[in-house]
C-alpha cells in the first residue's frame, strides 16, 4: 500500500511539474500587442540587429504587404524578408541601389518595379501584391502604382514562414548580410492573404478606416526583436 502511494505521488509531482513547464512556456510566448502610433527604429548598421514577426500560417496563394519607412540609405536595403525552408526568398520587398527600383520577389523569382520616386529621409508606404493564380506582383509607393508583372512562381507559398525586419534573408531565418540590412525606422506593416484592391491599398496610404492585415496586424502584433532595435512612438513631422 506504501509502495502504490509513494508511486502515485511520484506521478502528481510529475504532472505538476510538466503543468508548471507548459504555463512557463506559455507565459514566455509573446502576446499581441497594439503597436499603433509606434515604430521599431533601426539606428546601426549591422548583421545581426533584426525584428521577426510572427504568424501561425504556412501557406499563401496570394498576399499583400504594406509598411511604412524612413531611411537615408542608397545602397541595397531589404524592407520585408520572409523565408521558408525551400526558399529564402518567398517574399521580398528590396530597395536596388538604383534611385528609383525597388525589386519584388516571390519564391526566388523576381521583378523590378522602376520610376519610384523614392526620397531620402522621407515618409514612405510601400505595398505589394503577389496572385498565384495570375502570377501578377505589382508595387505601390505612397499610393502609385507600377506596371503589374509575370512572376514565374511555380506554386503557392508553402512552408513554415520566418518574417524579419531589418535584414534581409539568405537562408530559413538568417544568412543576414551588413551590406543588406536596413537602417531608419519602420511603422504600420500589415500582411494580407489575398491582393488588396487599388481602393483598398488608397485606404491604407491615406491612414483611412481600411481593413488591418488577417496574417500581420499592426494593431494585435506578435514579434520578437535582437539586437539594437528600439520599439519608439512614431516621429511624424507635424506637432499639434
Amino acid at each position: 500500500m506504501h509502495c502504490c502511494t509513494q508511486h502515485l505521488d511520484t506521478c502528481t509531482d510529475h504532472k505538476m511539474k510538466c503543468l508548471l513547464l507548459l504555463v512557463m512556456l506559455t507565459a514566455c510566448t509573446a502576446a499581441p500587442q497594439d503597436l499603433s502610433g509606434k515604430m521599431f527604429t533601426f539606428p546601426q548598421r549591422t548583421n545581426s540587429a533584426h525584428v521577426r514577426l510572427e504568424t501561425s500560417r504556412e501557406e499563401f496563394s496570394a498576399v499583400t504587404v504594406c509598411l511604412r519607412s524612413f531611411t537615408d540609405l542608397s545602397r541595397n536595403h531589404a524592407l520585408f524578408s520572409l523565408a521558408t525552408p525551400s526558399a529564402d526568398n518567398a517574399f521580398l520587398i528590396f530597395k536596388k541601389t538604383a534611385a528609383d527600383v525597388i525589386e519584388l520577389t516571390v519564391r526566388n523569382s523576381n521583378v523590378e518595379a522602376g520610376g519610384q520616386d523614392y526620397k531620402l529621409n522621407t515618409w514612405h508606404s510601400v505595398c505589394a501584391t503577389w496572385d498565384s493564380q495570375s502570377e501578377l506582383g505589382q508595387l505601390w509607393l505612397d499610393g502609385k502604382p507600377s506596371a503589374k508583372k509575370f512572376i514565374s512562381s511555380g506554386s503557392n507559398i508553402t512552408g513554415e514562414p520566418i518574417i524579419i525586419l531589418g535584414q534581409e534573408q539568405d537562408s530559413h531565418g538568417g544568412g543576414f548580410d551588413i551590406k543588406q540590412c536596413f537602417t531608419g525606422m519602420i511603422s504600420e506593416v500589415h500582411m494580407w492573404d489575398y491582393a488588396l484592391s487599388p481602393c483598398e491599398i488608397q485606404r491604407y496610404v491615406n491612414d483611412l478606416n481600411f481593413t488591418p492585415g488577417n496574417v500581420l496586424n499592426w494593431r494585435a502584433l506578435q514579434f520578437q526583436i535582437t539586437g539594437r532595435v528600439l520599439l519608439e512612438n512614431k516621429q511624424v513631422n507635424e506637432c499639434h
